[in-house]
């Protein structure tokens, strides 16, 4: 036997995680380029130093303030069009959107049970399922990334998930999905299971691109998933959510861990949603970032996925690994996933998206000029 005596399924596995490099321009995990404001820090610095006072208590394990700041600030990004809105007690948070999923499968997937999605997908869902115990299967996407209903159809009616897990947009290519393709697949899952449509990206969404929180309503099985992440710049404080039917929220109070919500992770949430019309101004700020490198990318020749997010998926190269590694060698570190000869990059500041498209064309004309030698 090895030591230490891990799970079999474990053994000879490594860790989930993008390189952490020390380079001028960080394109590869999908942050936010701009750090909150001064004003902002101020307050939740306040807002941290009050709840300091009181670290000797445990912290409000319901954390009631900010579910209900997370339900009013849904019902302002696509929750409105549920009847009555999204309440509170159809809220639930935890540490960042992984810890929500893991909790999500923990409760609803297990041992004899099996989750599924649909590749390309994000790359730490069969993780979930893994720590889990649940079943994964991967089904497939049509070549445009577009989604195969009828191949999911097939799919769910051979193994009867209890979760199917979806990102919208989808990461790694930042594809949205319809409506219609949500709704129906919570018709054929229907009470057996959950459909879990993770919507990390979704602030960054085209105009006319909906939210999934509009189908809530007319769905009890159906669960979206958010972050504080990516559009409220709050990487660093590990905040994930979802909406849900209060059943559900219920449901995940049997596996979380006792007071898994700390009072100061509480108190940083709360206090940038007070800062959420500043927060999220920057969201447009990187959407038109976003719309430039995808038109100037297409210029170039090269494919790239319609992207609701805020990274574009581009491609399509014999070695990938090559354009990636004289891109860092220029100082441009971006993300080497998704499908065989597609690379990734987040969308930075103006100046760094100068970077990227300078290395991107250096790499491409050393590695030509190579080729002909």
């Amino acid at each position: 036997m090895t030591w230490p005596p891990l799970r079999e399924e474990l053994q000879g596995v490594e860790p989930y995680g993008a390189p952490q490099l020390d380079v001028p321009v960080c394109l590869n995990v999908n942050e936010n380029p701009y750090a909150p404001s001064a004003k902002v820090v101020a307050d939740i610095a306040t807002s941290v130093a009050q709840a300091a006072s009181t670290l000797n208590r445990y912290p409000d394990r319901e954390f009631t303030e900010l579910r209900e700041g997370l339900a009013a600030y849904l019902n302002r990004s696509g929750g409105a069009e549920v009847e009555y809105g999204i309440t509170p007690d159809q809220v639930w948070a935890a540490n960042g959107s992984n810890e929500v999923m893991l909790q999500l499968l923990q409760a609803f997937g297990g041992p004899g049970r099996t989750a599924v999605s649909f590749a390309p997908t994000y790359s730490m869902y069969p993780e979930y399922a893994r720590d889990s115990m649940t079943g994964w299967v991967a089904g497939r996407r049509h070549e445009d990334f577009s989604f195969d209903l009828d191949h999911a159809a097939a799919l769910i009616a051979e193994h009867r998930p209890s979760v199917v897990l979806l990102p919208s947009p989808n990461n790694p290519t930042g594809t949205a999905l319809p409506h219609d393709v949500i709704g129906t697949l919570c018709d054929l899952v229907g009470d057996s299971g959950v459909v879990v449509i993770d919507e990390a990206y979704a602030e960054f969404r085209r105009e006319g691109t909906p939210s999934a929180l509009e189908l809530l309503g007319a769905h009890r099985n159906l669960v979206v998933t958010r972050t504080m992440s990516k559009a409220f710049a709050l990487a660093g404080a590990r905040l994930g959510y979802l909406a849900a039917a209060a059943e559900i929220c219920d449901a995940l109070r049997l596996v979380r861990l006792p007071y898994h919500l700390s009072a100061v992770t509480q108190a940083t949430a709360s206090a940038a949603l007070r800062h959420t019309e500043e927060l999220l101004a920057g969201v447009e700020v990187l959407r038109g970032e976003r719309d430039r490198t995808v038109e100037w990318l297409r210029g170039q020749g090269h494919a790239v996925a319609d992207s609701d997010a805020n990274f574009c998926l581009f491609g399509v190269f014999d070695d990938r690994h090559a354009i990636w590694q004289g891109l860092l060698d220029r100082g441009v570190l971006i993300r080497e996933t998704g499908p065989a000869g597609w690379l990734r990059v987040s969308i930075g500041t103006g100046a760094e998206m100068m970077a990227f498209k300078d290395a991107l064309t250096e790499t491409l004309t050393h590695l030509l000029k190579e080729e002909h030698r």
